[in-house]
C-alpha cells in the first residue's frame, strides 16, 4: 500500500515538473517572440545605415557594433542593388532600406517600392566645403596636433583604446580652432557617423530657429488634437524639451520597453509616444524619454505646407548655414525625422554644431538661434537636480569632477559625446562604439583640459 502511494506521489511530482517545464518553455517562447522584431530590427536598421550611410564593411560592423546578446546571432543579407538589409533570427525577419537623402528606414507596414516612390527634395548648399576656410569649410588654419600632449591623447584614444571603449573619430576645438583630430583605420573626415541621442540636441536647434522666426513658442500648449480633452493639453513644448512631459514612458534599452518598441516595431514614433497616458502633472517630474523628442519632430512637421519643405528645413535653415553640407537625418516609416536618435554627420560637422552653441547661437557672424536661446538650453529642468537642460545634459550636478560646472553635453547611446565648455572655449567630439560606459570620459576630459592649460 505504501509503495502504491509512493508511486502515485512520484507520478504527481513528475507530472508537476513536466507541466512546469512546458509552461516555462511556452512562456520563454512567447517572450522571445515579443523580442523578435526588436532583435532583427536593430540589426537590419543599424547595419543598413552603417553600410550605406557610413560606408563601413559589413563584417566589421557585425564583429563590433552588433556583437552582443541575441543580436550577435542574427543573420543579415546586404543587397547592394536594392540598397536593403534583410536580417533574420529564428522565425523573425526585418528589412531596412536606404534612400538617397533620407538615409535608412526600417520597414513596418510599407513595402520597399512604396518608400522608394517618396523622393528627397532637390536642395544644395550652394558652396563647396573643400574651398572654404574652417569653420564653414574644410580648409584648416594650420596643422593639427600642434600640442604634443594632444597628439599623444589622440593616439592613445583612437589607436590604443587606452581610455576603454572604441573610438571611431575624435576632435578637439579650442578657441574656435581645431587642435586635435583622429580617426580609426578605415574612417576619415568624410565618414558620417551615428549620433544616437545627440540628435535631440540638434532638434533643440531646429526648435530654436522656429522660435526665432515666430512660428512656435516654447510655452505653447494644447499642442495636439488628441490631447485636447484631457490633462495632456497642458503639456508645453518646454515640458517636452526638458523631459518633464508627464507622459508614461520606459527608456530601458536592455529589454522590451517603450523606447525599443518605438524604434524597432512602430511605423510612427511620435504617435506611439503621444498616445501614452499622462502619469504625472506636466513640468513636475523629470525622467529621460526619447519619445518626447519625436513628438517635437512631429510638431515641427505640422508647421509646413508639405513634406518637401519639412525635409529641406534642417538643411537649409541649420546645416548649410553652419558648414554642414551632407548630413543625413533619417525618418521613421511615417516620414517624421527621428529627432531622438537617427542623425549621421562627420566629426567635423558635430564640432561645427558645438561651435554654434559655444558662440551663443551665432556662426560666422550670422545669428542662427534667437538671442538667449543657449541660456534657455542650459537652464536645468526643475526636477533634474541640475543634470539636464533642454535636450542637452548639464554638469551642474557635478557629474564630471574634472570639468567646469558650466560644461554642457550632447550624449548618445554607446559612447557618442560632444562636450561643450564655455569657460574654456572648448568643444570635444568623440564618436564610436563604447557600450555600458566602457570609456573613461572623465579621464579623457581631464587629460585634454590639462593639455590645453
Amino acid at each position: 500500500m505504501n509503495t502504491d502511494r509512493q508511486r502515485s506521489t512520484g507520478r504527481k511530482v513528475l507530472y508537476g515538473i513536466l507541466i512546469f517545464l512546458v509552461i516555462a518553455i511556452i512562456s520563454a517562447a512567447v517572450y522571445l517572440n515579443s523580442l523578435m522584431p526588436i532583435i532583427t530590427g536593430y540589426a537590419a536598421k543599424n547595419l543598413c545605415s552603417a553600410v550605406f550611410v557610413s560606408d563601413r564593411v559589413q563584417k566589421d560592423v557585425e564583429a563590433l557594433d552588433l556583437n552582443f546578446s541575441f543580436i550577435s546571432y542574427v543573420n543579415s543579407e546586404v543587397d547592394r542593388d536594392r540598397k536593403t538589409v534583410t536580417s533574420r533570427f529564428l522565425w523573425g525577419k526585418s528589412i531596412a532600406i536606404y534612400r538617397e537623402g533620407f538615409g535608412v528606414t526600417l520597414l513596418q507596414e510599407k513595402t520597399v517600392n512604396e518608400l522608394k516612390k517618396i523622393e528627397f527634395p532637390d536642395i544644395s548648399p550652394g558652396y563647396s566645403s573643400d574651398t572654404l576656410a574652417w569653420p564653414m569649410g574644410d580648409v584648416m588654419p594650420g596643422s593639427l596636433h600642434r600640442s604634443a600632449a594632444l597628439k599623444k591623447i589622440s593616439d592613445k584614444l583612437v589607436n590604443k583604446q587606452a581610455y576603454g571603449g572604441t573610438a571611431f573619430a575624435f576632435m578637439v576645438v579650442h578657441k574656435g580652432v581645431p587642435v586635435a583630430e583622429a580617426y580609426r583605420d578605415g574612417m576619415d573626415k568624410n565618414t558620417k557617423l551615428l549620433s544616437w541621442s545627440m540628435a535631440k540636441s540638434v532638434t533643440n536647434a531646429l526648435v530654436g530657429i522656429m522660435v526665432k522666426d515666430g512660428v512656435i513658442g516654447i510655452d505653447n500648449s494644447d499642442l495636439l488634437d488628441v490631447w485636447s480633452d484631457d490633462g495632456r493639453r497642458d503639456i508645453t513644448i518646454d515640458n517636452l524639451m526638458h523631459m518633464q512631459s508627464g507622459l508614461e514612458w520606459n527608456e530601458d534599452y536592455g529589454n522590451r520597453s517603450d523606447v525599443t518598441l518605438m524604434l524597432h516595431c512602430e511605423p510612427d514614433f511620435a504617435e506611439y509616444t503621444f498616445t501614452r497616458p499622462l502619469e504625472h502633472e506636466p513640468g513636475t517630474h523629470w525622467y529621460y524619454s526619447s519619445g518626447t523628442s519625436n513628438i517635437i519632430s512631429y510638431i515641427l512637421r505640422q508647421q509646413f505646407n508639405n513634406d518637401d519643405q519639412y525635409y529641406a528645413f534642417p538643411h537649409e535653415q541649420l546645416f548649410y548655414r553652419i558648414g554642414i553640407t551632407d548630413a543625413i537625418f533619417e525618418p521613421d516609416e511615417s516620414g517624421t525625422l527621428v529627432g531622438s536618435s537617427y542623425l549621421y554627420m562627420t566629426a567635423r560637422d558635430y564640432a561645427r554644431f558645438a561651435l554654434l552653441f559655444l558662440n551663443d547661437g551665432v556662426f560666422s557672424g550670422e545669428r542662427i538661434l534667437p538671442g538667449g536661446w543657449v541660456d534657455y538650453t542650459v537652464t536645468p529642468a526643475s526636477d533634474s537636480n541640475g543634470g539636464y537642460g533642454s535636450f542637452f545634459w548639464l554638469n551642474r550636478d557635478g557629474g564630471f569632477e574634472s570639468a567646469p560646472e558650466d560644461m554642457f553635453m550632447c550624449i548618445g547611446h554607446d559612447g557618442q559625446r560632444i562636450f561643450l565648455i564655455p569657460s574654456l572655449n572648448m568643444a570635444v567630439v568623440i564618436l564610436g562604439y563604447s557600450p555600458s560606459d566602457s570609456m573613461d570620459f572623465e579621464g579623457l576630459l581631464s587629460d585634454i583640459i590639462a593639455a590645453l592649460s
